[in-house]
This record gives structure tokens, sequence and C-alpha cells, in this order.
């Protein structure tokens, strides 16, 4: 693995802890250090770190507080 994958997932303690979680991506970034790509797409899927992931979960937490305003009112 070359250094710059390697402080890019230093510097990142989600791909850190996807990367120890999934220890084939070892040997893919040693073959080919440009699928760290592949491997943030796959761990913002894993951690739902997208933009619709967190779009759903503010909408649940509006749900959420929408439903104990209706309760104590």
């Amino acid at each position: 693995m070359d250094v710059q994958t390697q402080i890019k997932i230093k510097n990142n303690p989600y791909l850190y802890r996807y990367l120890r979680d999934n220890s084939s991506w070892y040997k893919a970034l040693n073959r080919n250090p440009d699928n760290i790509r592949q491997m943030e797409i796959e761990m913002k899927k894993a951690y739902k770190l997208n933009l619709t992931d967190k779009i759903d979960d503010m909408n649940q937490k509006i749900e959420l507080l929408r439903s104990f305003m209706d309760i104590l009112s």
C-alpha cells in the first residue's frame, strides 16, 4: 500500500475502522491503491454516510418529534 493511501486511511476514522472490519481490502489496496475510492463508496454505504441516508435520518427524527408534540398537545 502506498504512503498516500495509508495517510488517507489514518486521517479518516471511518475508513480506518472499515478497513479493520473488512480485511480483504488490504489485498485490494496493495494491488491497486486507486481502489481507495471504491472502498470509500462501500464504507459510506455500510455506515450510512451518504446524503440520502442523512436526509432519511433527519426525517425520522422530525417525525419522532412531531409525534411527541402531538401527544403533549
